[in-house]
């Protein structure tokens, strides 16, 4: 049987979202996307639904958002109940995860400059101060 119109195999999704098809099964088993219709010979088929919401879980990585939270999101955009606020809601936490994040990669940034400045860059690596600091240093 022919998949029907507007339907499309995995390869063409994968190739349609940019992302490969191991990432389209790894999704399928993680809940993110529905389990496709299949045709009479066994090939699974997708829909323009089916490339919207991978897009979405894409983007949203993009974002930052894990794949956890990408389901949370997916699960608020299908709720009645769902409003706006909600989402927004969602979205701020990020932000300020994010935030959070930033500070903690300068102060490694910071460190590692400290590291790095304190190395005087010559002789054999087991005499280097930054590998010595790194054994001596509880956190950066």
């Amino acid at each position: 049987m022919k998949a029907a119109i507007g339907s499309m195999t995995v390869g063409s999704l994968a190739k349609e979202v940019g992302v490969k098809i191991d990432t389209i099964r790894y999704y399928e088993r993680r809940g993110l996307l529905p389990k496709p219709s299949r045709t009479d010979s066994g090939y699974r088929t997708f829909t323009e639904a089916s490339v919207e919401r991978l897009r979405f879980i894409r983007q949203a990585q993009a974002l930052g958002f894990t794949l956890a939270e990408i389901n949370q999101l997916l699960t608020l955009r299908i709720n009645p109940g769902t409003t706006c606020t909600d989402v927004r809601k969602r979205a701020e936490a990020k932000i300020v995860e994010i935030e959070q994040k930033i500070q903690s990669l300068y102060g490694m940034k910071r460190a590692l400059q400290r590291l790095v400045s304190s190395c005087a860059a010559n002789g054999p690596a087991n005499q280097c101060s930054f590998l010595a600091n790194l054994s001596e240093r509880k956190s950066p």
